[in-house]
């Protein structure tokens, strides 16, 4: 069976400009950035993952605006479907997501980027390190939270 999540590191594609056509190579098809399938609001889901650890630290939309500086970058920004704007995560907080590996889905239309936390760590604004800080129990189908609490969100 092909592997499906073959990446380009940033650094490979440093020495190519970005209107270059960011290629994804799924072994015999390459997708071009253009390719990149976004839904009826010109989204697409974005997944940040811990480089180091393998740990999810968060989901949010991207525009092709937000991949594209993200890629100019190399910091994560998405789109804020609230503000209706782009969002630099970490710019007021320091908690910026270096970028390292970005990989595309077999379908094209889901991004997975591999980073490197900054600042204090923390990805979600409730002040933990992952988003994804709770898991269900099934013995009583209760949320229990698993992860560390690095701030309070008061105080930031």
């Amino acid at each position: 069976m092909p592997n499906l999540f073959r990446h380009l590191s940033l650094k490979q594609l440093q020495n190519v400009k970005l209107s270059l056509f960011f290629y994804f190579n799924f072994g015999e098809i390459l997708v071009n950035i253009d390719d990149i399938k976004y839904d009826e609001k010109g989204l697409v889901p974005a997944i940040t993952q811990d480089t180091v650890t393998g740990e999810i630290l968060m989901f949010a939309w991207m525009n092709s605006e937000s991949l594209k500086k993200t890629l100019e970058t190399s910091v994560m920004t998405y789109w804020s479907r609230s503000r209706q704007k782009l969002w630099v995560k970490g710019e007021t907080s320091g908690n910026l997501q270096v970028v390292n590996e970005v990989y595309v889905d077999c379908d094209a239309d889901c991004l997975l980027f591999k980073v490197t936390p900054k600042g204090d760590g923390a990805a979600c604004h409730d002040g933990y390190r992952s988003c994804f800080y709770r898991k269900i129990d099934p013995s009583d189908i209760e949320f229990i939270v698993i992860g560390e609490r690095i701030f309070q969100p008061e105080d930031k």
